[in-house]
């Protein structure tokens, strides 16, 4: 049984904060790629969906003239790196497994490449579902952060998500 849902970081007052500022379409959305991915590799859906959640918690709204700019976000946006101290903390103060905290924090981290440099860098299974979740969702110069959805139905799709989740990770404890 999972401490800590996808509703439970959803609605919490930080989690609110930042993901109305990078986009709560866009991370329902990336978070139900996430959960696709890890269920068809094998890796844990709950850390996926969450990482992905969260992976843009750490966005600052870089405007010009009250327009949002793409050129001046690609530029000095460090958001991955604010995301998953973020994250990690907020998860470790709801209480959150430490270790998969830490993985998740991490997993936000390396999501983009939008400061790091990717030619070097191997990601985990769980790093790697969260980049490609993400890019599933991106729309050209960051439209995808644009995207509005209502509350509820976000939270519809949230909850939603959490029993896709509970329902597969059941049925992987009955297999073992």
């Amino acid at each position: 049984m999972r401490k800590i849902t996808l509703l439970d970081l959803f609605t919490h007052p930080s989690t609110v904060k930042y993901l109305h500022r990078s986009g709560t379409a866009h991370a329902v959305a990336v978070a139900y790629y996430a959960f696709k991915l890890a269920a068809e590799k094998g890796v844990n859906p709950d850390l996926a969906a969450k990482a992905a959640l969260l992976h843009d918690i750490g966005h600052y709204e870089w405007y010009t003239d009250g327009k949002w700019d793409y050129k001046l976000y690609r530029q000095n946006d460090i958001h991955a790196i604010k995301g998953a101290e973020r994250a990690h903390r907020l998860l470790i103060e709801m209480g959150e497994d430490r270790v998969a905290a830490k993985e998740i924090a991490v997993a936000i981290l390396l999501h983009t490449d939008s400061y790091l440099p990717q030619e070097n860098l191997k990601l985990t299974p769980l790093q790697e579902i969260v980049k490609q979740a993400d890019e599933l969702d991106e729309e050209p110069d960051g439209n995808h952060h644009r995207r509005v959805i209502s509350e509820e139905k976000a939270i519809r799709m949230v909850k939603e998500l959490d029993k896709k989740i509970d329902d597969y990770m059941s049925t992987v404890e009955n297999t073992l």
